[in-house]
């Protein structure tokens, strides 16, 4: 068995720089394969027996509704028996998941988001953003937040640059990544774990939760960091989901998670 905690997702946000594709959806439903990266990172925590979700729905919400309201269709095989109405699921989803969707506001900010779903969870909530994937192992970092025994911890990554690096020696090129991490400079790359207490350090809707809130837990010496080293990608413009989409159609998406 993994870790058996629930998982809350910040999907109420506008995505203004992707909005070729978020005119008519949220960002979180923007598809990668096929697929919302929204599932793709419900997979990732899946993967580590992760199987209670609670969703923080704000702009659009009523398409991550619709998703999931035809979800056991659409993943399924199944019979119809017109003259009834009854249906036979033939093939049910794969995906055991109970997932709770929240309407939290379409202009409440992260922190008033994170307090509600702190309230619904009521108990230690594994968070992260809705458009962000990672080949992060979720058991070591719940194993460090317990260990650490801080109010929250949060992961640590270093993004990948915008352009190739190459390694010049002598007028040559002796080495060329196309997509290097940036040697330096954590940023804040989601994947948190929260006591319910962290509820405490923000004030309302009107809160940014990356503000007050986290600045005031590192303050107080609550705030750990887990540093991941591997694979992380946030899908902020087209060029991001295109790189994304090229890594699925090539079968090698490092957030692709195996069940452990």
């Amino acid at each position: 068995m993994g870790i058996q905690l629930p998982v809350g997702i910040l999907t109420g946000g506008l995505g203004t720089r992707l909005s070729e594709e978020t005119v008519l959806k949220p960002k979180p439903m923007v598809e990668i394969g096929g697929m919302p990266i929204l599932w793709h990172i419900m997979k990732i925590y899946a993967a580590y027996d992760a199987d209670e979700f609670f969703l923080a729905l704000g702009y659009k919400g009523e398409v991550i509704k619709e998703f999931f309201f035809q979800y056991r269709y659409r993943a399924s095989d199944f019979t119809i028996h017109l003259e009834t109405g009854e249906v036979d699921i033939n093939r049910p989803p794969t995906e055991n998941w109970h997932v709770h969707l929240m309407d939290t506001g379409q202009q409440t900010q992260t922190g008033g988001r994170v307090k509600r779903l702190l309230a619904q969870a009521g108990r230690t909530l594994l968070l992260t953003y809705g458009d962000g994937v990672c080949d992060i192992d979720i058991d070591k970092l719940v194993s460090f937040h317990r260990q650490h025994g801080k109010l929250a911890t949060v992961t640590a990554v270093r993004p990948p640059a915008r352009f190739g690096e190459l390694k010049l020696k002598d007028g040559f090129v002796t080495a060329f990544d196309e997509k290097p991490q940036i040697g330096e400079g954590w940023i804040n790359g989601g994947f948190f774990v929260l006591e319910p207490e962290v509820a405490d350090y923000i004030e309302g809707d009107p809160t940014v939760f990356e503000r007050e809130p986290l600045e005031r837990l590192a303050s107080e010496g609550q705030l750990a960091v887990y540093e991941h080293h591997g694979f992380w990608q946030c899908m902020d413009t087209l060029r991001d989901v295109r790189q994304l989409e090229d890594m699925w159609q090539r079968g090698s998406a490092p957030w692709r998670m195996q069940p452990k």
